[in-house]
């Protein structure tokens, strides 16, 4: 399960969505998280997941990338398809069996919400993680808050944050992986046995895990001291973003899937078929 994990991976490319400004990348995600959250209808669930499938099929990630990115949420789509479908008391009866009654309305909140979890996850990863270094992705955090700089608010010092965090994602797991592998080559069960024996083995993985972390983070901070790192006052930058025509193309592209999945929202399948005469 720590190997799935591809969060803060970054795959290079040449994609057509690798050359998409970092501080734009950010926005058009933004703007796509809103849409999933404010899509309530049929064609507008159907209008993102085919946003979402064209936005992975030009980052050229592999599909297998996807799916192994996916397995650490499948207790989580399972879980909530199931609420869904057995406790949705709505719409028409379709299936009674003693106490299990399953309703039209159940289906389709089901189908959504796996949609909406499935998108959500997919345009983030494929739009930030996977086609976006998390130096260039530091970079494009900093110059949209770049203006806040002006009131006193540490700007570099949040990105450099962020950077970090980004960094030290797949460290850290990978760390993970190899002392839950001693730990098991010791005689530790982590599967097995009751909570309080469970959480008790957890601790074999916190506390080295914890330690580890700790040892990175003064490494890191020694190095950065040994570099002359004094803060972003007066930093130059040897690569400066600039926004192409490209990069305004995506915005107003996003932008206009958030206003059609407004307006889809009012026209329901049943009024598309009643203006199509069907």
């Amino acid at each position: 399960m720590i190997r799935d994990i591809t969060l803060g991976q970054y795959f290079p490319g040449n994609s057509v969505i690798h050359k998409i400004d970092a501080r734009a990348k950010i926005i058009i995600t933004l703007i796509l998280i809103v849409a999933v959250f404010v899509a309530s209808s049929g064609p507008a669930f159907a209008l993102l997941f085919i946003l979402s499938l064209i936005i992975f099929l030009l980052s050229r990630i592999s599909f297998k990338t996807l799916v192994k990115g996916l397995k650490p949420i499948v207790f989580i789509l399972i879980f909530t398809t199931i609420f869904q479908i057995f406790f949705t008391r709505t719409g028409d009866l379709l299936l009674e069996w003693y106490f299990i009654k399953i309703y039209s309305n159940g289906i389709i909140f089901a189908v959504k919400m796996f949609i909406r979890i499935i998108v959500l996850i997919t345009t983030t990863s494929v739009m930030l993680s996977y086609t976006t270094s998390p130096i260039v992705l530091t970079d494009g955090i900093e110059g949209l808050m770049l203006p806040l700089a002006k009131i006193g608010v540490p700007v570099h010092d949040f990105a450099l944050v962020m950077s970090i965090a980004l960094r030290f994602i797949p460290t850290l797991l990978e760390e993970t992986e190899k002392i839950m592998s001693a730990q098991k080559a010791r005689g530790t069960d982590f599967s097995t046995g009751s909570l309080m024996k469970r959480a008790r083995a957890l601790l074999a993985i916190f506390v080295p895990l914890l330690a580890s972390a700790v040892r990175h983070a003064f490494e890191l901070a020694d190095a950065m001291i040994c570099r002359g790192y004094r803060g972003g006052k007066g930093r130059t930058k040897l690569n400066k973003m600039k926004f192409r025509f490209s990069d305004f193309v995506w915005l107003f592209l996003s932008a206009a899937a958030l206003a059609g999945v407004i307006v889809l929202n009012m026209y329901p399948f049943d009024a598309i078929r009643g203006m199509m005469g069907l």
